[in-house]
């Protein structure tokens, strides 16, 4: 497995391409505070920009982690967690992604929440489930 970390900044657009590129599947990190994914799903947001890159250059899989949880209202909020699932997922089809084979997580980043191992934080997550052509995966 080889991993390329492709920066999201507007500056690095020809690195993301060169890294997508190359890739199987991407990780698309989508920030759960009030007001940031809001801007990162708006018309020009990167978010938008990032999924509609990573599916034209051919990255059939997509992961979307759901960072900042810490940061929502309610910290830790499923409700906010469901609204994102909701909205990328009906954006990702538009564009040619299946949502029931993309997994959701929520994560915070800065305090390690769901990122090694299940967070006490958000009970109320139970894992991640995808529906394929081979079949179910959960993890």
């Amino acid at each position: 497995v080889t991993f390329i970390d492709a920066p999201g900044h507007r500056d690095f657009i020809k690195n993301m391409i060169t890294g997508t590129s190359q890739a199987d599947c991407a990780v698309l990190i989508v920030a759960a505070g009030t007001g940031e994914f809001e801007a990162g799903i708006s018309k020009n947001g990167q978010t938008r920009e990032h999924a509609l890159l990573a599916f034209t250059l051919g990255v059939k899989q997509l992961i979307v982690g759901v960072n900042k949880m810490d940061s929502t209202e309610p910290p830790y909020s499923e409700n906010r967690f469901e609204e994102i699932k909701k909205e990328v997922s009906s954006y990702i089809k538009k564009i040619g992604y299946n949502p029931t084979a993309v997994a959701f997580v929520p994560i915070s980043g800065w305090h390690g929440d769901n990122m090694l191992e299940p967070s006490t934080k958000m009970p109320w997550f139970k894992g991640w489930m995808v529906e394929r052509k081979e079949g179910k995966a959960e993890g």
